[in-house]
């Protein structure tokens, strides 16, 4: 028998609630249709338009940010918590004092604290439902070997997942820089050598290097960076791609019936994460424009200007599994069903398998033996 499952959130504890206008019960927003929908009563209402609609997403200074001078709008204070067990950033309402973790369950309450926050600018609404990320767990788990029966028992259960908004922060960037290396030209030589008294000819690579230097520029767009702390960052980054030109203006009814955790990492942690990876994409640009066979890169200067950001939420559906007393967690991809995650490993299994390839091994040796 597996083991139970970690409860879900119940929905006294959805931040956002909208009432349905036929009966007053909650609305839930259904991936399958992009609209809000009544569990009890069956009746829909569409999400009207936002106010940049059709629109380009405006983006943030990134600068006036850092030096806290964001107009007043886009930031609101918030009561966030941080979970003792995954570190995940709890947002609870005014009303509320204590809920599970939905990341962990753990029991967080909250302190007295406020802090102001900068508001998500776009949401990538869910586009798969709860029963098709249960399916492509359930396929992900059957390819996995020496994984333990009840692990793959549970997922054919059935069992609730937690629909989780993810924070992210995107930058955008122009960027220009100038270098100094060496532009290598592969030539060969014959060499002679002697071998088992014959003369035997080789060609032998070597490189000729020029000193060279320039300058190249590109414009980033979009780097996506991961601003929670709660998940494993392994599986998260794992989850790419994401398709961002689904984005849509940030509407609270994009998350009623799902959970939106808020960002742990703070804008300039997440945008010297983000250069890092700028500087791996300028370098590919600095050996392309060196050319050649080969290159040498001595130093690169990169000027950075028009930094650009905005706060974005991605939509994750997260199972949790305990196994022998320890959580595994599992994450799919809302947009496209990508998964993601922990495993734990079947000692019996792996016990089994070995047996069977020492077996198999001696057989071979025997069989060997006889011929």
């Amino acid at each position: 028998m597996p083991p139970p499952p970690i409860a879900p959130e119940t929905a006294a504890e959805t931040t956002h609630r909208f009432p349905c206008e036929n009966c007053g019960a909650d609305y839930t927003y259904d991936p399958a249709t992009g609209q809000l929908t009544c569990a009890h009563c069956g009746h829909t209402d569409r999400i009207r338009s936002g106010p940049w609609k059709g629109s380009a997403l405006k983006e943030l200074d990134f600068h006036a940010a850092v030096a806290e001078q964001l107009p007043e709008i886009e930031t609101e204070v918030t009561r966030v918590s941080t979970c003792p067990n995954c570190a995940a950033q709890v947002e609870f309402d005014p009303q509320t004092h204590a809920r599970e973790c939905p990341f962990c369950a753990t029991p967080v309450v909250t302190d007295t604290d406020e802090s102001r926050q900068i508001k998500p600018k776009a949401v990538l609404p869910f586009a798969i439902t709860e029963r098709l990320a249960h399916q492509a767990m359930s396929n992900w788990l059957g390819q996995l070997w020496f994984a333990p029966s009840g692990l793959k028992q549970y997922a054919r259960k059935g069992r609730r997942m937690q629909g989780i908004y993810v924070p992210y922060w995107t930058y955008d960037a122009q960027t220009r820089s100038t270098y100094r290396g060496e532009h290598g030209t592969v030539y060969y030589v014959t060499e002679r050598v002697q071998r088992n008294g014959r003369t035997e000819t080789r060609q032998i690579a070597k490189v000729r290097w020029r000193p060279v230097a320039g300058r190249v520029q590109r414009f980033f767009d979009d780097v996506l960076v991961l601003a929670s702390r709660s998940l494993p960052k392994r599986y998260t980054d794992a989850l790419d791609p994401w398709d961002l030109s689904q984005l849509e203006p940030y509407q609270p009814q994009y998350l009623a019936g799902f959970r939106a955790e808020a960002y742990g990492v703070d804008l300039e942690t997440g945008f010297a994460e983000a250069r890092q990876r700028m500087d791996r994409v300028i370098e590919r640009d600095v050996r392309f424009d060196i050319g050649g066979d080969r290159q040498r890169i001595h130093a690169i200067d990169t000027q950075v200007s028009d930094v650009t950001f905005k706060h974005i939420l991605l939509p994750v559906w997260l199972a949790a599994y305990k196994y022998r007393g320890k959580t595994y967690r599992f994450v799919v991809n809302g947009q496209s069903g990508k998964v993601q995650g922990e495993r734990p490993y079947s000692a019996i299994k792996i016990a089994l398998a070995a047996l069977a390839a020492a077996i198999v091994v001696a057989a071979v040796a025997y069989l060997a033996g006889q011929q």
